[in-house]
Parts: C-alpha cells; structure tokens; sequence
C-alpha cells in the first residue's frame, strides 16, 4: 500500500480536505439555471458569431455542459479531456483559444501555445485538486523527499507541474510510472491520493502520495454501486480512478474520460453504470447510442453532496458568460514566462511519451 504523506512544513491545523471545503465555502457556489430554448438558441447564434469574428476557436472538457459540448463540435472545437484540450489548441491556426473547462486547462493551453491568448468563461472555475496542492507547501514536500522523481497529474497549477518531472494524465498515469520504476525510480506523486493508490497498486512502484482527492469520485460508494448492481446484474461498472479503492475495485473498466468511453462503445454489454462526473454521458451516449448508461450514486454515509457527480466549477461554464468571453476583462489566462518555461519540460516529456 502506498504511504500517503503532507508536506511537513504545512500548517497541521489546515489539511489539503479543509482548503478545498473553506474555498467552497467561502466562494459562491454556482448553480446552473436552464434557459428557455429562445434564449438558448439566440445565445448559441452570437458565440458562433463571437468566434468567427476574433478568430477564436472553442475547445471543451468531456464535464462541461452538454450545451457547451455540442457548440464546441458545431464551430470546429473539440471536446476532449485536458491533454487533448490543449494539444488541438495549440495546433489549430486560430489565434484565440476559447477554454471551457477549469482553470488548470486554461494554463496548461497557455503553456503550449503561449503566443495565442486563452480566454475562459470565468476564471472562478478551479479544481479540488489544485486548491488542495498550494504550490509553495507542495515544493517544500519536493524537497524533503529529494530523491524521488516528481510525478503531478495535470490536474495542478502550473506552479505545481514547473515543479515537477513529469505531468501525467489518468491515461498515461501507469504506463509513465512503470517506466520509471522500472529504470529503478522512487515516485514522489501529487495530488490525487486515490489516483496515486491505484497506479502503485497496479505497477507495485515506490510512490509517496500527496493527499488531495476530487471532490466529485470522492463521493462515490462502494455500497451504491453493489445496490445498483443488484438491479442491474448484466451492466457493467466503469470507473474513474480518481474514486476511493473500494470503488475501483468493483470496476470492470478502471480508466481515464476517453477510455470509459472507448469501453462503453467496445463492450458487449447493454447497460453501463458509470462512476464519473455526468457530464461525461454526452460523448458516451453518443458513442453508443443504443445502449443505458446509469450515473453511479453518490449518496451514502459520509457523502457531502457537493458534488452529486457534477463538478461545480465545470459547471461555471454556461453560455451566458461564454456569450461575454470577449467582453469581460479579468478573464484571460496569463502564465509567468519562467513558471511556463520550467513547467513545459514535465509537459513536454508527457507529450513526447504519448507519442
């Protein structure tokens, strides 16, 4: 089993769990309100416009809304996880990239493509995991535990991944750390404790665990998902690896965005129970468009309901501010020069290991 550590130096009375709940608490979490189908439409049509005119091209997350997600495919977007996100950002001959997703996606498309500007929606949409892994107290921990290999998941600051060896995403997470340990490397792994667990449990490596965790598969429960299996004996669990053990454990298919919806569209099975944010049910349905897809239950002892499987800042992303993107003036994604020279390495060698 993987240890499971916080930097020494950080201020015990404050956790990375109570950072993420002080920052929802303070902050005004967003709820979507649904828009009549004329404003909708007419809130679609002058987007469209809006990034003819700038030259600007959308680009969003799998979370996102589905509305979000089909005008990103209808004006040449894509719709994809993180690392794809911003890879067609930064080949794509648009001079503007549109970021729906959270803030981390905004700087990780300014890093590769630092000569185009990146605007979000809003730049309130963060993540649990960033909040939970402050970037002085996470290198701190870097440099106490000096011989290992620093490992972030691309769910950070780009302070936190400058810091780092290598960036992973949850596709290429194993795959990068049995390469290392097999060249005889001691992990240093950050933030995603659960995350982490799983890939030292599939790869057997030495990893040192920062304890973050995401606050929409933390509420997932072993005990729902046995209840809904019950129901439905023949479907079949897929599972982000984000989610606590026991959830893993019950998953026929363990995996990233894109891979949960490979298997959704490769399996024999007819019915999915699906253990991930519902924004992923768009491109799912999509894939397989005969089949039931069931979200995965995230009530039970011990669950806070932040979340209910939907990420609140994902959720920031509406057309109404994505109707604004051009006009606001405190939304656009800015990286300092060194912070972005340092943190292209680790993405660099992510990149060049996809390849």
């Amino acid at each position: 089993m993987a240890d499971i550590l916080v930097s020494e130096t950080r201020d015990q009375s404050i956790t990375p769990r109570e950072l993420v709940k002080n920052y929802l608490d303070e902050a005004l979490v967003h709820k979507m309100e649904p828009l009549n189908d004329s404003v909708n439409e007419d809130l679609r049509e002058q987007i469209k416009q809006q990034l003819k005119k700038h030259n600007a091209v959308l680009v969003a997350h799998y979370y996102t809304s589905p509305e979000i997600q089909s005008l990103a495919e209808e004006t040449g977007g894509c719709v994809s996880d993180s690392l794809e996100m911003a890879r067609f950002g930064k080949t794509h001959d648009a001079q503007t990239l549109i970021v729906a997703g959270v803030k981390f996606m905004g700087e990780t498309a300014k890093i590769l493509s630092p000569e185009k500007r990146v605007l979000m929606p809003t730049l309130e949409a963060t993540c649990s995991l960033d909040i939970g892994c402050p970037a002085d107290q996470f290198s701190d921990f870097c440099d106490q535990h000096a011989d290992r290999t620093v490992v972030v998941y691309a769910n950070t600051s780009a302070a936190v991944k400058a810091r780092a060896d290598w960036v992973v995403t949850s596709s290429i997470a194993k795959d990068v750390v049995d390469y290392l340990d097999r060249n005889g490397e001691k992990i240093l792994w950050a933030p995603d404790k659960h995350l982490g667990s799983y890939v030292q449990r599939v790869t057997g490596a030495d990893m040192l665990l920062w304890d973050g965790s995401c606050i929409v598969h933390e509420e997932f429960k072993a005990k729902g998902l046995l209840d809904l299996k019950a129901q439905y004996p023949n479907a079949a669990i897929l599972v982000h690896p984000e989610s606590p053990e026991p959830v893993v454990e019950l998953a026929d298919v363990a995996g990233s965005t894109s891979q949960l919806i490979e298997a959704a569209r490769t399996l024999p099975n007819d019915t999915f129970i699906v253990a991930t944010d519902q924004g992923i049910f768009y491109k799912m349905q999509m894939a397989c468009p005969d089949k039931t897809l069931i979200i995965a239950p995230t009530a039970g002892n011990g669950a806070t309901c932040r979340s209910c499987a939907n990420c609140p800042w994902m959720a920031m992303n509406e057309l109404e501010n994505l109707a604004n993107v051009f006009e606001q003036q405190d939304n656009e994604i800015f990286v300092d020069p060194i912070i972005a020279e340092k943190a292209m390495i680790p993405l660099q060698r992510m990149l060049d290991f996809k390849k």
